[in-house]
């Protein structure tokens, strides 16, 4: 495997694709021995799939993420049979999996309305208990987003991503089909000499007004979501989708590329990203490549390329800027180091989060003892 020297990083982290949250069960009621009365159950923690719900946004709107359930209500001389505690609902985004802290899968949200109960209330206290409550279930969860592949393949038609899913997998994509949508996008594994491997998704065709739905639109941007990270292909000379459609640049089709990503969801403009340049092996390349490399160091000053309303509010910044051809093979070694570096940092950073994250609840607990 090829190893690069030059690391270009930058800061990522708006995109959430997990989450550890803590959730509790309400406790029972107290029993009311003299009279036989018996306690409410306490309410238990749900997870509920919404529409238009994202990670982040549960990050952001609870940032101590902690979920607890109503107590159920105490036996009284009024109410023998004490109120059973109200159920607390986290509102989740489809396509997510939950398990406990040891990884035990608790349930799949795969369609809106999907429902897994994470931590059961305590019951009432009755004759059996002495009449005294138990506590409700304590634990942490996790909310993963289902992950289609590692990578995801972003670009117009005709930018040659189906030639360079072949050329890096080595074999014809495998066709996959996911609960949680009815299109298929093609999965290709690339295959390293220490046998590590990463999937890339080839996803359908982005046109321009995805967001808006026109084409396959929503249903090829809910599939980036569920991609580590993206891989932006595109044409060194440039294209056209149809006669009488604009004729767009390789500059202007990474700049509509990255606005339609942003007014579908901009918190997707936080993954790490790397752009593919296309199609080497024709007249001109190199000098096209050279143009967009220059554009791309300073957008802003190339910005009257774009209509107005299609000029993104933030230029991306990718890791690597890989030129390729992959119809004869060039530069496709370099992408696939490019590749496994940039999720292996990525891997890198997530497991010193995690570490970090254990850590702090560990201290929380010693100091909660003293």
């Amino acid at each position: 495997m090829v190893h690069i020297t030059r690391i270009c990083l930058r800061k990522y982290g708006n995109f959430v694709d997990n989450l550890r949250l803590y959730v509790r069960g309400g406790s029972g009621g107290m029993g009311l021995p003299r009279l036989g009365g018996q306690g409410g159950k306490g309410g238990d923690v749900w997870v509920v799939a919404t529409k238009n719900m994202t990670l982040k946004r549960i990050k952001d709107k609870f940032p101590q993420k902690r979920f607890v359930a109503d107590a159920g209500a105490n036996s009284g001389v009024r109410a023998l049979k004490g109120e059973r505690g109200a159920d607390k609902e986290i509102l989740a985004p489809v396509g997510i999996t939950v398990t406990t802290d040891e990884s035990r899968t608790l349930g799949d949200l795969n369609v809106e309305g999907d429902r897994v109960m994470v931590a059961k209330g305590g019951s009432g206290g009755s004759l059996y208990s002495a009449f005294q409550p138990s506590k409700g279930e304590a634990k942490h969860i996790r909310l993963d987003l289902k992950l289609i592949a590692d990578m995801g393949l972003v670009g117009f038609p005709n930018a040659g991503k189906s030639s360079l899913l072949t050329a890096l997998s080595n074999a014809t994509p495998q066709i996959a089909s996911y609960a949680f949508t009815t299109l298929k996008p093609e999965i290709g594994k690339l295959i390293y000499d220490d046998y590590k491997q990463i999937s890339v998704a080839d996803l359908p065709g982005l046109i321009e007004g995805a967001h808006m739905n026109k084409g396959m639109g929503h249903k090829f941007l809910k599939h980036v979501e569920r991609t580590k990270q993206l891989l932006f292909v595109v044409d060194v000379c440039g294209f056209q989708l149809a006669s009488k459609t604009p004729f767009r640049s390789a500059f202007e089709a990474v700049q509509l590329l990255t606005k339609e990503l942003e007014l579908y969801k901009e918190e997707l403009l936080s993954k790490p990203a790397l752009l593919v340049v296309n199609k080497m092996d024709l007249p001109d390349a190199e000098d096209k490549l050279a143009e967009l490399k220059e554009q791309l160091q300073n957008p802003e000053e190339f910005s009257d390329l774009l209509p107005e309303d299609m000029i993104p509010q933030n230029y991306l910044t990718f890791r690597h800027v890989v030129p390729i051809s992959a119809i004869t093979g060039f530069g496709i070694s370099h992408l696939k180091s490019c590749v496994r570096q940039s999720l292996d940092e990525d891997a890198a950073l997530e497991v010193k989060a995690t570490h970090r994250e254990k850590l702090q609840a560990l201290r929380k607990q010693s100091q909660g003892r003293a």
